[in-house]
């Protein structure tokens, strides 16, 4: 079975990361998540590394969760109660620089992930999401800190609580993105980062982003924590119950007529 998560290294000392589950368009299950997060640790470990780039393979970066991953759930040994949480532990330690180069949907973690890179290139075709609301749920990886910390709190409120599209142009208009361009140069832009930083000095290029992520380490902590305990009230309630019901159903939730009054 081919791997959920492909790394491959380039002479000239960076990675590439790409996700890899393409008929899923790259929707996160645990084995997905685990080889992510061992895609992070491991370039983060190697001396050899300057810079990592994040892609997906096929048309879209990624569709989220894999939502038929929460019935085949296995029990852990790595002190994570869930391949998320080991994820989110190696994405919030990575202290090289992180490229993504995005096409396609990305949807929930394939937006919020965005959030943690230091530069991000987006094709045409690119389409981001942050559905927390829409599902009944709140929402993750951080995003309810990162966001406004990258896009300023109008805006944060505006994408976080209306769950709207953003388009390539939006994302760039907003901070998001660093870059639009067609679909066909998005890697090779990211790629084109990623060796001029790698011609950096590498522990100069960490130092810098160890003090990045140490002033904004309490926030995050922080956010994670109050994520948690919010999507384990928001899980399971009437909302959310209601969002995936209309999504079997296809058709539009309807949470008025959960409403009292």
């Amino acid at each position: 079975m081919e791997s959920p998560v492909l790394v491959e290294q380039d002479p000239e000392g960076f990675a590439l990361v790409t996700l890899n589950r393409p008929r899923k368009k790259n929707a996160f299950d645990d084995p997905q998540w685990d080889a992510a997060a061992a895609a992070l640790r491991n370039t983060r470990a190697d001396g050899g590394i300057a810079a990592v780039v994040f892609t997906g393979a096929g048309g879209d970066f990624s569709a989220g969760v894999d939502l038929s991953s929460f019935t085949q759930r296995t029990p852990r040994d790595d002190g994570f109660e869930t391949g998320y949480d080991g994820f989110m532990a190696a994405l919030i330690e990575f202290d090289k620089p992180l490229i993504a180069a995005v096409r396609g949907v990305g949807i929930g973690i394939g937006c919020t992930f965005l959030l943690h890179c230091d530069f991000v290139y987006v094709g045409a075709s690119t389409r981001l999401r942050m559905p927390f609301t829409s599902l009944g749920l709140v929402p993750e990886a951080a995003s309810s800190y990162m966001l406004e910390a990258v896009v300023g709190a109008r805006s944060a409120a505006e994408l976080l609580l209306t769950a709207e599209w953003i388009d390539a142009a939006r994302a760039v208009e907003v901070g998001i993105a660093t870059q639009g361009l067609p679909d066909d140069e998005v890697l090779d832009a990211a790629l084109a980062k990623a060796r001029q930083l790698s011609a950096l000095p590498i522990e100069s290029l960490q130092a810098t982003k160890r003090t990045v992520l140490a002033s904004r380490r309490a926030g995050v902590e922080a956010a994670l924590i109050e994520e948690r305990e919010g999507m384990a009230r928001q899980a399971g309630s009437p909302e959310n119950l209601e969002a995936v019901k209309a999504f079997l159903e296809k058709r539009p939730a309807d949470f008025r007529k959960l409403r009292e009054g």
